[in-house]
């Protein structure tokens, strides 16, 4: 018999690494920043604000400011909570922002909850006309996890609603009917195209159509989309034109498309920032 007391054993079950696991990866801090301002819905916030400061200033609306809040407020809403109750999904399909959403559920549904409560005086004081909208809206997007897996019918509804959203508002205090055309007539392309390089991006959709082109293929299609918005815009009336930023913006974006997470959030979704920004100070 050994004089040594035996050696303790941990009962815990041995902890091994698993060597198909990816290894940890830190990050820089500006990229850790970034992926915090597009996976927490406030990318999505900030281009939904921009692209209504940029119709509200096409369309001569008054309140501008009054409409981007609203236009903001809502997209926040539904895109965060789209993220908090599809997580199952979203991780096959955009692991980097579910990874992100899992770590700040607490933190993500406390700023929904924030939101709620100031978009609220906002639609309480905004004409009828306008709140109606906005439901309609509203009621559209909590279908979108169910909705979304079809790619055509996400690219047209998708798109549709931020035109109505984003410009509708403008245009109904505005009154100018053939302004808000031409405005949608620009964007509801550009949007298109954004929605169409969003699916080749997450891979979110799997309609047959996706599956049977070629990711080249529905590339082109996006860029078509974006030459008829350039085109419209072209011929645009005087104030009008300067909303060819967007779609110029969008199609940079896609002509050096990369179809990975960081790319699709931060550049095909920041071409709309960007754009819709330069549209506003261009009409200041």
């Amino acid at each position: 018999m050994s004089p040594h007391p035996p050696t303790a054993v941990d009962p815990s079950p041995v902890r091994e690494t698993s060597p198909c696991a990816p290894p940890e990866v830190r990050l820089h801090p500006i990229v850790r920043l970034l992926d915090a301002f597009a996976y927490s819905s406030v990318l999505a916030a900030a281009v939904a604000a921009a692209l209504s400061l940029a119709a509200s200033r096409a369309l001569g609306a008054p309140r501008e400011l009054h409409w981007a809040l609203i236009a903001s407020g809502g997209t926040f809403i539904v895109y965060s909570l789209d993220r908090l109750r599809d997580v199952e999904r979203d991780a096959l399909t955009s692991p980097i922002r579910t990874r992100f959403v899992l770590r700040h559920q607490r933190g993500l549904a406390i700023m929904v909850g924030i939101v709620a409560l100031a978009l609220g005086p906002a639609l309480l004081t905004a004409p009828p006309s306008v709140i109606a909208l906005c439901a309609a809206i509203g009621a559209l997007g909590f279908f979108h996890r169910r909705l979304k897996q079809y790619a055509a019918l996400k690219a047209a509804y998708v798109s549709t609603s931020w035109v109505a959203i984003c410009v509708g508002m403008p245009w109904i205090a505005s009154g100018r009917e053939e302004a808000g055309l031409w405005a949608t007539a620009i964007l509801l392309p550009t949007l298109a195209a954004n929605l169409i390089a969003s699916n080749l991006r997450d891979g979110e959709a799997h309609a047959v159509s996706l599956r049977e082109r070629s990711l080249g293929a529905n590339l082109w299609i996006g860029r078509a989309a974006i030459a008829v918005a350039l085109t419209i815009a072209f011929l645009a009336p005087v104030g009008l034109e300067s909303l060819a930023w967007i779609p110029f913006f969008e199609g940079l974006a896609l002509v050096g498309f990369r179809p990975n997470e960081r790319y699709g959030h931060l550049v095909i979704d920041g071409a709309l920032l960007v754009g819709a920004l330069a549209t506003w100070f261009a009409l200041a």
